[in-house]
Parts: structure tokens; C-alpha cells; sequence
């Protein structure tokens, strides 16, 4: 039996790219993220301390990583603050039952793989969903929706 081998370097330092975060901050309008893009300053610690009001989190994809940074989203939008999460689709894993599921106010589901920047553009391996936990809002269950990826478009199917 063969076993799949992908000849690539892992690394958890990819940027998200400047057209989707984009469309979101036009949205959002964020005013932290505790995770950026920043090669050169690897001491930054974004689980430290409080976050903003209005949160952008592209977490590093390790799964210890992404999992503290989905508590941490969650402490922070129980404070009444909203965190914008980029995730990669994982919807039989338990932090999506556990975690995600309970406590998003809203999940969509990114049609297509995003491009994500690292020194080469390249597709993510996964496909990508955002997670909204919102803080100011109160919970009524999930909302679900499908969301499209243009150069400047987003459009929300529901």
C-alpha cells in the first residue's frame, strides 16, 4: 500500500493574502492581530496579553498552535470583543465540535483554496473557512454561509 509523501517544507509563517484581508478589514475594520506576518520577529507572542477590539487571527496551522489561539479567540469574544478567524476546514475534529461549533456566531465556508504568500504564492494545502466569534452579539446558534474569493468581491450565499 502507497503512502502519500508531500515534498514540502512545513512551516506555520504564511501570509495571508492582501486582497482577502482586504475585503475583511473593509468589513471588520480590525484593530489587532495577534498573529502577523512578520518573519524576522519571531518572539512575538500573540496569545499574551489582551487582544483589540475588532480582531483579524490567521493562527499558525500546528495544531497545539491553532487550538490555543481558538481558546484564546473565544476568552477574548466572551469580553465582548469580535475575532475574525482564518482556519482551515476541519469539521469531524474536536476542536471544531468542541470548540468552534459552540461558540462561533458564524462560520463561512471559502469556496476554492486561498493563495497564501510565503516567498511564493502558492495554494494552501486546505481548504479555509473564516470563524466569527462575535461578543457583541448574543448567540442564536451558527449562522453558515459560503463565501466567494475575487481580487475586490465578496459575496455571502445563504
Amino acid at each position: 500500500m502507497g503512502h502519500k509523501i508531500r515534498a514540502l517544507s512545513y512551516s506555520d509563517i504564511w501570509r495571508t493574502p492582501p486582497y482577502f484581508y482586504n475585503v475583511l478589514n473593509r468589513e471588520f475594520d480590525f484593530d489587532f492581530d495577534p498573529c502577523p506576518y512578520n518573519e524576522s520577529d519571531l518572539e512575538f507572542d500573540g496569545l499574551a496579553g489582551d487582544w483589540g477590539q475588532r480582531n483579524f487571527v490567521n493562527p499558525p496551522y500546528s495544531q497545539q498552535l491553532k487550538e490555543q489561539f481558538v481558546i484564546k479567540a473565544i476568552q477574548e469574544s466572551n469580553k465582548g470583543k469580535i475575532c475574525v478567524m482564518l482556519l482551515p476546514v476541519s469539521t469531524s475534529s474536536k476542536l471544531f465540535h468542541e470548540y468552534i461549533a459552540p461558540n462561533a456566531s458564524e462560520i463561512r465556508f471559502v469556496r476554492g483554496r486561498i493563495y497564501f504568500y510565503r516567498h511564493i504564492r502558492g495554494a494552501g494545502m486546505h481548504d479555509s473557512m473564516l470563524v466569527v466569534f462575535d461578543g457583541s452579539k448574543t448567540r442564536n446558534g451558527v449562522i453558515y454561509s459560503l463565501m466567494e474569493q475575487s481580487d475586490d468581491v465578496q459575496l455571502i450565499l445563504e
